[in-house]
């Protein structure tokens, strides 16, 4: 790999934000947006989250034991604080619908979170998680279980069944199938959701990931976050595509605190999230566990869905692009030191959840055996201090520069945004798969959207510490006319503060 010249950096107070500045036509610009009350964050989520190695296979001692890496390694003191459960913790007979409680509501799946003491399996683990200081997050699909309906179940203090609130109409389910959609303007709707975040919250669930949401789908959303304040639990809300596209953004915009609108970033096999792919041989749905992901695969359309979807983020609301997929070295994770670099800068600069999708132990095994374990190059790059400040700034970026078609291998596209207290983050990153060689790419501190210096601008390389170095200085500083230039190699990325010198 090409090696490109990498400086040291300085250290980044992390700020929370009552607005959005946005960068766009070379200026900065702010605009106040609200979001929904009682949100625990106001930054972006960091955490780990156990879809991306674990899939429908994970179980109470292999997350437990994620979640004590995830202090072990230093990534908790850092600022990932979330072990979100995924799909596959509830039980799933088939498809008529994951079975449920004499309320309609999922039961656990007790063969891998199995009861402990008085407690169920979720709400011990829960338990174990908050122990280590950390916060516990859970995996849910948006209607009605038809088993529910089915047996007509009550709704909890109400005189309402599952019958009197679902529709004719099926709501995604990835593993069972089997959910009814929700009428809302059914008395009892409310109530049934109600019932099943009161019982998460009983639970200790600190964050909720509802999956499944299309355009449709903008009620469940509304009722979900409804259900949040109502049960006094100050939970997260992650809403999960199925389909939607930006014609929801304003609902989500008030409604939740972030949301995931890009496809699967996992290199998914040909039977990925049905019934046992990814648990019990021969593991067809589990085929490309190994590598992860690629540069090439997930830079195909996040670069423009963090353009697109710019306008949406803010503090308390996040535009979610899905897990970091950085920490079982370049072979299991499928991208190269460039392409790691490239994405926790994307994400960061995009103000998205950081949440890591690798393996951080050595003792967790799934379809293709025992995992490389987080590597101390990988750990080096997700706890760069000076990276995660840019993300935990709350401020999107804006992409002022895009040299070939998204998608087409080839090109470079820049991103930037500004900062309350002067200074500009920019990223320029060469999107380039079908060459390795690099290409020199060059923005204006005009373009990010500074203030014009007659003193100039010094420029920091928020990498230089954690990557190869070849001479270069700690820092710069360029003249008044303010022209940012770097050699980047294909699927990199140099990332810049860069602050007026007065």
């Amino acid at each position: 790999m090409n090696r490109l010249t990498r400086l040291a950096v300085t250290a980044m107070t992390t700020m929370s934000l009552v607005g959005v500045y946005a960068v766009a036509g070379g200026t900065a610009s702010r605009a106040a947006t609200a979001y929904p009350p009682g949100g625990p964050d106001q930054t972006p989520v960091l955490g780990w989250s156990g879809w991306s190695f674990l899939r429908l296979g994970a179980n109470a001692t292999q997350v437990e034991g994620e979640a004590k890496a995830l202090v072990s390694t230093g990534l908790a003191a850092a600022g990932y604080q979330y072990v979100n459960l995924d799909d596959g913790w509830y039980q799933c007979p088939g498809s008529q619908g994951p079975n449920v409680d004499s309320d309609g509501r999922w039961l656990v799946n007790t063969a891998n979170y199995p009861n402990v003491g008085s407690q169920n399996g979720i709400a011990a683990l829960a338990a174990y998680v908050h122990g280590l200081g950390l916060k516990f997050g859970i995996y849910e699909t948006a209607g009605i279980s038809n088993q529910a309906v089915t047996e007509n179940t009550p709704i909890l203090g109400t005189s309402y069944t599952a019958d009197d609130i679902a529709t004719t109409a099926s709501q995604a389910n990835y593993n069972c199938g089997g959910m009814d959609a929700i009428d809302y303007s059914k008395p009892g709707a409310q109530a049934y959701v109600d019932s099943v975040v009161e019982e998460l919250a009983s639970w200790g669930v600190d964050y909720i990931k509802l999956d499944g949401i299309s355009n449709s789908n903008g009620p469940d959303v509304e009722a979900w976050q409804a259900a949040i304040q109502q049960s006094g639990r100050p939970m997260v809300l992650n809403i999960t595509q199925g389909s939607y596209t930006i014609k929801l953004a304003p609902t989500l915009k008030k409604y939740a605190n972030q949301w995931e609108f890009a496809p699967d970033i996992e290199l998914n096999g040909p039977d990925e999230g049905s019934a046992d792919a990814c648990n019990n041989p021969p593991y067809t749905g589990c085929l490309s566990v190994f590598p992860l992901t690629s540069y090439a695969d997930w830079s195909a359309d996040r670069f423009a869905s963090v353009a697109a979807w710019q306008p949406y983020g803010g503090p308390g609301g996040f535009n979610d692009y899905d897990s970091i997929e950085v920490g079982d070295g370049s072979t299991d994770s499928g991208m190269s030191l460039a392409a790691s670099e490239s994405q926790l800068s994307l994400w960061s600069l995009g103000s998205a959840p950081l949440i890591l999708g690798s393996d951080l132990t050595s003792a967790v095994t799934n379809a293709y055996g025992t995992s490389a374990a987080l590597s101390p190059a990988d750990l080096s790059l997700l706890t760069n201090r000076q990276v995660i400040g840019v993300d935990q700034d709350a401020i999107d970026a804006s992409r002022i520069q895009l040299d070939g078609s998204p998608g087409s291998g080839a090109g470079h596209q820049v991103f930037a945004k500004v900062e309350p207290g002067g200074g500009g983050i920019v990223g320029l990153f060469n999107t380039t798969t079908t060459s390795s060689s690099p290409v020199t790419i060059s923005t204006t501190a005009a373009a990010i959207g500074l203030p014009a210096d007659p003193n100039g601008y010094q420029v920091q390389d928020l990498w230089g510490g954690q990557s190869t170095v070849v001479g270069g200085q700690a820092t710069f500083d360029i003249p008044a006319a303010g022209k940012i230039s770097a050699v980047v190699p294909p699927e990199g990325v140099a990332l810049y503060r860069v602050t007026p010198l007065s």
